[in-house]
């Protein structure tokens, strides 16, 4: 019969053994719902990158053709700018698509917001969806940029999901009054959520989605868990507001910290 003590071992084993098997299915779902808002957005992204990439292509078949100097300074500045916005796209995509996990750095929350809008225009545009986009202050804080893109890609989808007849987008950056926490919030002029749903919109598998949307995607209940999760992690929050037919508002709310310097600063 084995003693006390081994049975108090092989517990402890068995209970470290599963700690670690949830920790890795918890991983798993993180990745999973990145993959799955990057497939969402594949077919808008590409055609953003076509579209910054054609100005080059044409620019230096007329600057090739012409004599004029000037004319082709112009050309190889417009090569210049439709060059930085395609390697910005595909830069943005790479970095959700393969995030350094649990670095972080001294993140400028108003660029990390402008690399995500570049990811999703097309793709409001194409759902009809007007995007009013408003920063106020550059805040910055200690995060990993890439699951905090993450945070951000899933709320925009969500809130475009939640307009299938189109509607406003409105994005805010900024701080809060003691200029301690960075404040982005994301709403939408949707459908809004009922009170006893948005109750329960971080529990893991609830949806309010009741079927695929016009891209043939529905909800599978695991993408405001994960962003909480994410959010706190960073030790921030994920605050949501919603009224049934008058849109919802999720405000994601981060610690700041100082800009980093500038190399070659004194």
């Amino acid at each position: 019969m084995p003693s006390p003590s081994n049975r108090s071992s092989g517990s402890s084993t068995e209970l470290a053994a599963l700690r670690e098997e949830v920790e890795t299915l918890r991983r798993q779902v993180v990745e999973l719902q990145r993959v799955s808002a990057l497939g969402v957005l594949a077919g808008s992204v590409c055609h953003e990158l076509n579209n910054a990439l054609m100005p080059v292509l044409n620019y230096a078949k007329l600057g090739q053709r012409s004599k004029d100097p000037e004319y082709r300074d112009r050309a190889f500045q417009k090569i210049l700018d439709g060059a930085n916005r395609a390697t910005a796209i595909a830069g943005g995509i790479l970095g959700l698509a393969r995030p350094r996990a649990d670095r972080k750095s001294v993140t400028d929350l108003v660029r990390l917001t402008d690399e995500v809008l570049l990811l999703v225009t097309k793709d409001l545009q194409k759902h009809r969806i007007v995007l009013d986009y408003k920063a106020d202050g550059r805040p910055h804080s200690q995060t990993n940029p890439a699951q905090i893109q993450q945070v951000l890609l899933n709320l925009v989808i969500n809130a475009r999901q939640a307009m299938p007849e189109g509607g406003t987008l409105s994005i805010r950056v900024g701080s809060d009054r003691t200029g301690r926490r960075a404040e982005l919030s994301i709403a939408d002029t949707g459908t809004g959520i009922a009170p006893g749903d948005l109750r329960r919109i971080f529990e893991p598998f609830f949806t309010t989605k009741t079927g695929p949307d016009a891209s043939g995607l529905g909800g599978t209940g695991l993408g405001l868990p994960v962003c909480r999760e994410i959010v706190e992690a960073h030790h921030g929050r994920l605050r949501a507001e919603s009224r049934p037919g008058k849109g919802s508002t999720f405000t994601l709310i981060l610690p700041t910290c100082p800009a980093a310097a500038k190399q070659g600063a004194a």
